[in-house]
């Protein structure tokens, strides 16, 4: 084995190895179920489901799947928010034999369906406010839909049905097609640990979406490690009482793996919210009373602890524990969490390492850092140009990771797996540099993906829909630092000769084509807009200066 000079730096209790069980995802809620089945699983607005009951329906929602005639390694859409419907489906899928393909619910027409065709998705589930966008879509790739409405779990409010919801013939009504089903065996189907589970998209280098390939180990993998690693913390709270804060969204891989499974592993209950409110929040923390877990991003810890009701409600023995990832936390921010006297941790991961890969240890947290390599990870830093050599140390160079939660490859996409993929070592596209303890710091973005608000933005995306305007010229998209979501999207835009336009009508026009976080916030009108002596827009420059801006 590798030495791992950096595992001096792990809390007292966490391991440095971890030998993870062959089984598949599906089996963390088999084995909460045995242990506790009458206590919470979820609490959905104060209206709770217990494990045993969870269980159950997901048993029937999967046999009822095969029934549909859906096999093993059969790609099933799920585009819900953070409901206890989502949970029920993915386990369903998975226990199929199936494969989950995330989707955002957010997305437009035109990005669900590259992910639909990419994947050869044959059923999708979703929920009746994004029938607008799935319908059509169904429609024209002859895929079946299955429907809820996100509040059927919530007691008092009834339950919809299909023909409120106006479905179409052949398509399916969640709670219907479960109450269908009476068979409630586990489905006989053989799984190792190279099977897929799940396909979850990320930005590309061609400007197209890639769907990161992960398996059950992949997934089990993540999940262990992410329990080990806040066990110095979370450990003092028993099992009968641990339950975890669900706002992060369970399609996006950081609230998969370390919301979702975290809380089956845990046997948790899931405190599920679809979206942040602040005044939702606040009103939720004070019903549950004492949150164990809350895997955030810093925007919502900054809603959290700088809310006029903060000081009155005592959020030291309200958390036990916070959580950072998808965007770096400002150092001000940590200094308040800490002076609160609430545990905190921050680390970096990535969709194609199943959202672990390095974080800071929690009780030796190094501020600045975004920590050190987590059990069973290896990572070099290497030469940014030639992407082989290993630099010298303390100098920066491209992270490489490779692990037991690095993804098999990009799904239908040989070309992408080959550039980011050697030798099971992932090219993440970061630079980072280490200290002499092993802790490592992120000094720039090889890839100029913007991070608002912990969502993940690539520019080319955005730069492709201002293209399509009649008006524009040229156009580039930049993250400018942002107090609040940590950097916002801004676009330079250069109009055609004689043409006029107004930042709202630019933003107009790409929020017919774009998920609400990527639409431009600002934009700005230029004569020109800089380029290299080859042409090549130098979007760096532009960032320099908004940077310089906020400095004067």
């Amino acid at each position: 084995m590798q030495a791992r000079p950096w595992q001096k730096n792990y809390d007292y209790i966490v391991p440095t190895s971890i030998r993870f069980p062959k089984f598949p995802v599906q089996n963390f809620l088999h084995l909460a179920a045995s242990q506790f089945p009458f206590k919470a699983v979820t609490d959905f607005y104060g209206s709770e489901m217990t494990f045993s009951q969870l269980r159950t329906q997901m048993l029937r929602m999967a046999n009822a799947l095969t029934q549909m005639g859906v096999k093993k390694g059969d790609r099933i859409g799920l585009a819900l928010p953070n409901c206890p419907q989502y949970i029920i489906t993915y386990y369903a899928i998975l226990s199929a034999g199936a494969i989950v393909v995330n989707m955002n619910p957010m997305y437009t027409h035109d990005e669900l369906k590259f992910m639909l065709e990419n994947t050869a998705v044959k059923v999708l589930v979703t929920f009746d406010s994004a029938l607008p966008t799935m319908r059509p879509l169904a429609k024209e790739l002859d895929i079946v839909l299955i429907v809820t409405r996100v509040t059927d779990y919530i007691t008092g409010l009834g339950v919809s049905t299909a023909k409120g919801l106006e479905l179409e013939e052949g398509w399916h009504h969640f709670s219907e097609l479960i109450e269908g089903c009476s068979n409630t065996q586990i489905p006989h189907i053989d799984f190792t640990p190279s099977d897929a589970a799940l396909i979850q998209f990320t930005g590309g280098t061609t400007g197209l979406p890639k769907g990161a390939l992960l398996t059950h180990g992949n997934v089990v993998a993540a999940t262990l490690q992410s329990s080990a690693w806040g066990s110095s913390i979370t450990n003092f709270t028993p099992y009968e009482k641990r339950n975890v804060l669900s706002i992060i969204p369970y399609f996006h891989i950081y609230g998969n793996t370390c919301s979702m499974n975290w809380g089956m592993l845990n046997a948790a209950t899931q405190v599920i919210m679809p979206r942040f409110d602040i005044d939702e929040v606040l009103g939720t923390i004070k019903r549950v009373d004492q949150i164990t877990y809350f895997p955030a991003v810093p925007t919502m810890i900054t809603a959290i602890v700088n809310h006029p009701k903060a000081a009155e409600m005592n959020l030291d023995q309200r958390f036990r524990f916070f959580n950072s990832g998808g965007a770096p936390m400002p150092l001000e921010l940590i200094q308040k969490v800490k002076d609160l006297g609430i545990f905190f941790g921050e680390g970096w991961g990535m969709s194609e390492t199943a959202s672990l890969g390095i974080s800071n240890p929690i009780l030796a947290c190094r501020t600045g850092a975004i920590g050190v390599p987590l059990m069973e990870n290896d990572v070099r830093l290497v030469d940014i140009e030639n992407g082989v050599e290993d630099v010298k140390p303390g100098d920066p160079g491209e992270i490489l990771i490779k692990g037991p939660s690095v993804m098999q490859g990009y799904w239908n996409n040989p070309e992408e797996t080959k550039i980011q993929l050697t030798d099971g070592w992932l090219h993440t596209g970061d630079v980072g540099q280490a200290d002499e303890d092993g802790y490592i710091y992120i000094v720039d973005r090889k890839k100029d993906m913007i991070i608002a608000g912990g969502f993940n933005i690539y520019p080319r995306e955005v730069d492709e829909v201002l293209y399509q305007h009649p008006k524009i010229a040229e156009a580039v998209t930049v993250g400018v630092p942002h107090e609040y979501r940590g950097e916002t999207v801004k676009a330079f835009v250069v109009l055609k000769p004689g043409k006029t336009a107004t930042d709202k009508e630019i933003s107009e026009f790409c929020r017919t084509k774009l998920a609400a976080y990527k639409v431009p916030k600002l934009v700005e009108f230029r004569e020109s807009i800089p380029k290299s002596a080859v042409g090549k827009i130098l979007r760096k420059i532009l960032r320099e200066e908004e940077i310089a801006k906020l400095k004067k």
